[in-house]
């Protein structure tokens, strides 16, 4: 049995959810991102990849400054379990100095490309301080581009209080998900829904 795990829901007491979004940052789309969620007065958690941070340092700086979170996605976006313990401590470190960076403080949180994990990597995460994050619509395969109706559906459908929910503002076109996500935002946040960061949620845990 595992003795750590993918974070994908938390018990909480009041309505709150906690949008994020993978592989950026990106000079289109998260800038459309930022501005959906500053009209909602909500923030979410950025899970940046550490080469992207370097081509777009300004953007993370933007992000970090409007009061996102900013967490790590690794350097380069390897799927973790195919390298050595060595080269995959080294893919957090090297993002985790550029989030230092842009923050002045280190990320609390840790998701891993294409969810590729097992007992080592994930106890390498909590030795590093991090709370691994998963998601709860990952049926919505916004990365796909599988249409904003389908990513629409597939994240209602599961989302609740305490809920972590996935979608990728960076690498390849991302129209589809900003769409999604405007109309999910003020759906939620409609129906009551403060949209909190990962690190938030985790404080709010009952």
């Amino acid at each position: 049995m595992m003795e750590h795990s993918l974070v994908e829901q938390v018990s909480v007491q009041e309505k709150v959810v906690a949008f994020t979004f993978d592989d950026g940052p990106h000079p289109v789309y998260t800038h459309q991102v930022l501005e959906i969620f500053r009209r909602a007065g909500g923030h979410a958690t950025f899970f940046m990849i550490g080469k992207e941070m370097e081509a777009y340092p300004d953007i993370a700086a933007e992000v970090h400054r409007e009061g996102h979170e900013i967490a790590n996605h690794t350097y380069t976006h390897p799927n973790l379990t195919e390298l050595t313990l060595e080269e995959a401590e080294k893919e957090l470190q090297q993002a985790e100095r550029l989030i230092q960076e842009v923050t002045g403080s280190a990320a609390r949180s840790f998701r891993p490309p294409y969810f590729g994990v097992n007992e080592d990597i994930l106890a390498l995460a909590a030795e590093q301080g991090y709370h691994s994050i998963g998601t709860v619509n990952g049926g919505a395969r916004d990365w796909d581009n599988p249409g904003v109706e389908h990513i629409l559906e597939h994240s209602r459908s599961v989302v609740k209080s305490g809920s972590v929910l996935i979608f990728h503002d960076g690498y390849g076109d991302r129209s589809q998900t900003v769409e999604a996500v405007r109309v999910l935002v003020e759906e939620l946040t409609m129906q009551g829904y403060r949209l909190v960061t990962v690190s938030e949620l985790m404080r709010l845990a009952k």
